[in-house]
């Protein structure tokens, strides 16, 4: 079973070297190759999440060098539950990618990259949530922003560029901490194994393990874009094609969230920055979501919001509760699927009226009423609307919140719950412009080529979509209702990952073999 945990990181990999090596030729065979891969990834990940709930975390050695000499890959509840998510989200994007040939962009191309892009950074997000060490996980994050690189500039408008530049430059600030973070750790511990440093930070100085903490979480803050390192998010992933925007905003942050989760339960439990946590959490629920309000552009708006959820996360680590806790696994569980959701639908509406303006949009709810159905599930689900996922896993932070007692959290509680109203309103408000508003006479049937030529009047147009696009969407929504079907089940996944993440000595021993 131990052998089957790198089957997520090395079979991505593969496939994208096959791809790179058959060019731009045999497109078929290059689309069986990618869902085909995804899809085996899909089912090992479903196996390591049953067996590591069954029998606890499994743990394999890269090259046969144990802990702490060689690197270990881990796969307990928390990362086998977000790995068969992020698997059956990366899956469908990729079906969406495919019915929407945008690697046909690269047809003259010496060789198609979208899809090795595409597989290289889903390889970068499996082997961060597996990781059981400090230096493989900063390798995992440079393996998927090599990707995300790639995919952020494809088809090298002036857009995407200049996004992409600013991208970049977060990415390798980060990066430079992540490794000045690494050093700093290294000196004061002499290992980088999680497992490990779990265990030799008891006996640190407070002052040390405070600076090692705190550089560690400015690293993972910058990469859930957590406030007030979010500012580059909304103006860098709209500028992407709809699926490398759908998986960013789907995954790239929940890699940050998740590394904040075991930074925070496995290496520095009940540490001083609970506090600050908290507050920053309640600053990225409420700037974030004001953010949302002021748009007027979809995919901006969906911007914000991402940024504004990712505070919610925060608020159930900072509580440093199993309860808490379990509320944020939750919670990331249901914001990968619905965020990549409407990423997507703003793709299929960006592809049929030629924008994602509001001010421009109208009428789509007679024109399309399918994508109104798929636009207005997820939205009524982050908008945490009873008894969608969304509002199970803020009931679960609340209670969560109010359990924990102090003014503080209940601060918070107050602050998720405004911003869970407001998210409300950003959502209604666009779909009242975009879906119920009718459009003008003569702007039926019209193609908006650009902003200065239509103004801003509303449009639709009867531009046909493939047969095949919607039915990846449709499979993401049912996929977020499902999460509200086995609400039960799922919670108690959580509560349990949650348990285990805060007794730590499950993982401990499972990695060095003895408790320490």
């Amino acid at each position: 079973m131990e052998s089957l945990i790198c089957v997520p990181v090395l079979l991505p990999l593969l496939a994208a070297g096959v791809k790179l090596a058959i060019g731009g030729r045999l497109r078929h065979l290059q689309a069986f190759i990618s869902l085909g891969a995804l899809c085996v990834t899909l089912a090992v990940s479903v196996v390591l999440l049953v067996a590591a709930d069954r029998n606890g975390p499994l743990v394999t050695e890269i090259g046969g060098w144990a802990a702490p000499v060689g690197i270990s890959l881990v796969a307990d509840r928390l990362s086998t539950l977000v790995l068969v998510v992020s698997q059956a989200v990366t899956l469908c994007v990729m079906a969406y990618s495919v019915a929407n040939a945008y690697d046909r962009q690269e047809h003259d191309a010496p060789m198609a990259i979208f899809h090795p892009a595409f597989l290289v950074m889903v390889a970068g997000v499996s082997d961060a949530f597996l990781s059981g060490d400090l230096f493989n996980l900063f390798v995992a994050f440079e393996l998927l922003l090599s990707g995300s690189y790639v995919l952020l500039t494809f088809g090298g408008t002036e857009s995407r560029i200049r996004a992409g530049a600013t991208y970049t430059l977060m990415a390798l600030a980060s990066s430079m901490l992540f490794l000045i973070a690494l050093a700093i750790t290294y000196a004061a511990t002499g290992t980088l194994s999680m497992a490990q440093l779990a265990v030799r930070f008891g006996g640190l100085p407070e002052q040390v393990k405070l600076l090692v903490e705190l550089t560690l979480l400015l690293v993972f803050a910058i990469k859930a874009a957590i406030f007030p390192l979010s500012a580059w998010l909304p103006d860098s992933y709209p500028t992407a094609p709809a699926p490398a925007t759908a998986v960013f905003a789907g995954l790239l942050t929940k890699v940050g969230v998740y590394s904040i989760i075991r930074l925070e339960a496995l290496l520095f439990p009940g540490g001083p920055v609970a506090g600050l946590l908290m507050w920053v959490a309640l600053a990225t629920m409420l700037v974030g979501v004001l953010g949302a309000v002021a748009q007027t552009d979809m995919k901006r708006m969906i911007s914000f919001t991402l940024v504004s959820h990712i505070g919610y996360m925060v608020f159930g680590v900072a509580l440093s509760t199993v309860a808490g806790l379990a509320g944020a696994i939750f919670y990331v569980v249901h914001h990968i699927t619905v965020q990549t959701t409407l990423f997507l639908v703003a793709g299929m509406i960006e592809r049929r009226t030629g924008t994602t303006s509001v001010n421009r949009l109208g009428g789509l709810m007679k024109a399309t009423p399918l994508i109104a159905v798929l636009f207005f599930v997820p939205a009524m689900n982050l908008s945490g609307i009873p008894p969608l996922s969304g509002f199970l896993g803020k009931l679960m932070l609340v209670q969560a919140g109010l359990g924990a007692g102090g003014w503080h959290a209940f601060t918070l509680v107050a602050g998720s719950l405004v911003t869970s109203l407001l998210t409300l309103y950003a959502v209604a408000k666009t779909w009242g412009k975009a879906f119920w508003r009718l459009p003008r006479e003569d702007r039926v049937g019209t193609v908006v080529e650009s902003e200065e030529a239509t103004g801003e009047e509303p449009t639709v147009t009867t531009v046909a979509l493939p047969a095949a696009l919607p039915l990846s969407v449709t499979a993401l929504v049912a996929l977020g209702l499902t999460f509200t079907v086995l609400a039960g089940p799922l919670s108690g996944l959580a509560q349990r990952a949650a348990g285990e993440l805060m007794a730590r000595d499950p993982y401990i021993s499972a990695v060095m073999g003895r408790q320490e």
